[in-house]
């Protein structure tokens, strides 16, 4: 029989919120129905003699965001050793194990999620998207196991970090995040490989990992090529239940590879992308043509169209790209602006319709963004590699988890319900520092008085909401 310390991390949170904090509190509950998942994924993997169990040890690593714990090296700063008496290194030596399975985890939980979403929505049911996005997820630290240069192509420079390639899914509503990997740019300097001297390449710290484990797995994608990659995480998202009806790209992953694999996929669904106005060539009426030449050419056979709805002028043609037929659709918003290309297999398709259904792709710059802000993506200096991959899926699932309390609680945005949430949780910590001096006060009161603790309390604090939790606090101070 396992030896744990920990009681129950949910009840303990639990006891010390009203019902009006219902941010935290929508939270607390979301966590209550992820238990199941959780606890197939961790109990497996506890110790005997542990203090704590893995899953007590994953709800707090889900929380810190909002106890304003940004890092876990000052966690004990900001929550009370009465809810968690351990150390950080009981969750550093498991956001370096190995062999615990993030992949998996993440997806279980996101599917649960799913499930309730759209158990509980009312709304009528639009067009599922795959989207995949990379995002740089820049460090400071130049031992870090497998950092390298990368190069960004919003700032047009050069920085240490990594590049971090994302699958989403959005459900016509609600965007989650599904999957990841991180990569690095080895780039065509044989003297500087990864942009790094190789001086810098042999601090960087390093690990031995055993073949079958989750860590090795995730550190052999870090050297896989991005579009393999890609076809791999959605291969394995339609392998885990995901349907959808379109996969969404930008103009960097729109390349043959992914056009053929969705095309032969057996469940109906289709790539929608935009394209380099390039090189590439495409077979218009028997002949090859690149993109910028049948812009040209429909402009000039006066097959241009005007939106309304739009704005804009468009054209679209029906063309065979290596042996698969799919339609190109041109548009630009005035008669002097470059022509923008949009790509899909849906050759029934209308204009206004891809438009419509390729904006849900900036839904994913959306979660960079939130992510990045409130929750700490890629923020994560540890030298393990399994770290980074750990926090990176731990930033995922909070993100999930708002996803799904913003869609219900009725927060127009991400931001005011992290905000409310933390705001919560922010009075655990302050009540917690001044509890010691209301005891003693109340300890001076029952000799005063001559009266027991309890009756005290009660008497004091019955019926009045606004010191309901300085009542809660007695029974927390005894679980410590």
């Amino acid at each position: 029989m396992l030896r744990y310390k920990s009681t129950t991390i949910i009840s303990d949170i639990r006891i010390f919120f009203t019902s009006e904090e219902k941010a935290f509190n929508a939270l607390v509950m979301l966590l209550d129905y992820l238990m199941p998942v959780f606890s197939n994924i961790f109990n497996p993997m506890d110790k005997v003699n542990s203090l704590y169990r893995g899953v007590d040890k994953m709800l707090m690593l889900l929380l810190f965001p909002f106890f304003k714990v940004s890092h876990t090296a000052n966690y004990q700063k900001y929550i009370s050793p009465k809810l968690f008496n351990g150390g950080k290194d009981l969750f550093y030596r498991m956001l370096n194990d190995p062999n615990i399975p993030w992949r998996k985890l993440l997806y279980k939980v996101t599917f649960r999620l799913i499930g309730k979403v759209q158990h509980l929505s009312t709304r009528v049911q639009t067009e599922r998207c795959l989207i995949v996005d990379d995002t740089d997820l820049k460090k400071t630290g130049r031992r870090i196991e497998l950092v390298s240069k990368i190069y960004s192509h919003v700032t047009h420079s050069f920085s240490l970090g990594f590049k971090g390639l994302f699958l989403g899914y959005h459900d016509g509503s609600s965007f989650f995040g599904l999957d990841h990997s991180e990569h690095g740019e080895k780039g065509s300097n044989t003297k500087r490989p990864y942009g790094m001297k190789k001086k810098e390449l042999k601090k960087r710290y390093s690990k031995k990992r055993k073949k079958d484990t989750c860590g090795y797995c995730r550190k052999e994608e870090y050297f896989q090529n991005k579009i393999k990659q890609l076809i791999s995480m959605v291969r394995n998202a339609i392998k885990e239940g995901i349907r959808f009806d379109y996969l969404l790209v930008d103009s960097w992953f729109t390349c043959h590879e992914i056009i053929q694999f969705i095309k032969t996929r057996r469940i109906k669904c289709h790539f929608l992308g935009m394209i380099k106005m390039g090189k590439t060539n495409y077979t218009y009426k028997g002949k090859s043509v690149t993109s910028t030449q049948l812009a040209k050419s429909l402009n000039r056979n006066k097959k241009v169209k005007y939106c309304k709805k739009l704005k804009c002028w468009y054209s679209e043609a029906i063309v065979d790209f290596k042996g698969y037929e799919v339609k190109i659709f041109f548009c630009r918003g005035s008669k002097r602006s470059d022509w923008h290309g949009l790509l899909t297999t849906n050759t029934s398709l209308n204009f206004e319709e891809a438009y419509r259904i390729y904006s849900k792709r900036w839904t994913i710059e959306v979660f960079f963004k939130e992510c990045k802000q409130y929750l700490g993506l890629g923020k994560c200096q540890s030298k393990d590699f399994d770290a980074q991959i750990a926090s990176i899926t731990i930033c995922l699932l909070q993100y999930n988890m708002l996803s799904v309390v913003k869609r219900f609680e009725g927060y127009e945005t991400l931001g005011a319900l992290f905000r409310e949430a933390q705001a919560d949780t922010l009075e655990l910590t302050v009540f917690e520092r001044i509890w010691q001096i209301i005891t003693e006060l109340l300890c001076e009161l029952v000799e005063f008085f001559d009266v027991e603790l309890d009756v005290l309390i009660e008497k004091l604090f019955t019926g009045n909401e606004n010191l309901t939790k300085l009542q809660k606090l007695k029974y927390l101070a005894m679980l410590g």
